[in-house]
């Protein structure tokens, strides 16, 4: 089982023991799978060019409508690989958008994953906007 990537921290989750062990993903993957698509620009992954996202491309634009709208497609484009290989059955995705004072906007993809056993999966996956 793979240890745990927190997205909104974007790191591995600790657990409360002293020892200092990592959270394990209760996805057996999935999670961080999605996590690594959404975060790793298109085509940059040195094993799969086709693994990504290009949310990145959205940093620089204001947060509309019309960027959450591209969000939800670019967040789609880059999960429907995990549909195709039979690991999710079905993912929902939708957005919440948040304005940080200092920092500008923020929009979040509350992401619902279900796996190829049924078993319902959430996360959310901040995108920074200007």
């Amino acid at each position: 089982m793979d240890a745990w990537i927190n997205p909104l921290t974007r790191d591995y989750e600790p657990t409360t023991a002293p020892v200092g062990d990592l959270v394990r993903d209760p996805a057996n993957g999935l999670v961080n799978a999605a996590y690594l698509r959404l975060e790793t620009p298109l085509g940059q992954w040195f094993g799969d060019i086709t693994l990504g996202s290009r949310l990145h491309e959205l940093q620089r634009e204001k947060d509309t409508a019309r960027v959450e709208r591209l969000a939800l497609q670019y967040s789609h484009a880059a999960l429907k690989p995990l549909l195709d290989d039979g690991r999710a059955k079905t993912i929902d995705i939708s957005t919440v958008r948040e304005k940080d004072a200092t920092a500008g906007g923020r929009l979040l993809l509350a992401i619902e994953i279900v796996d190829a056993v049924g078993t319902r999966h959430t996360f959310q996956f901040p995108v920074r906007v200007a």
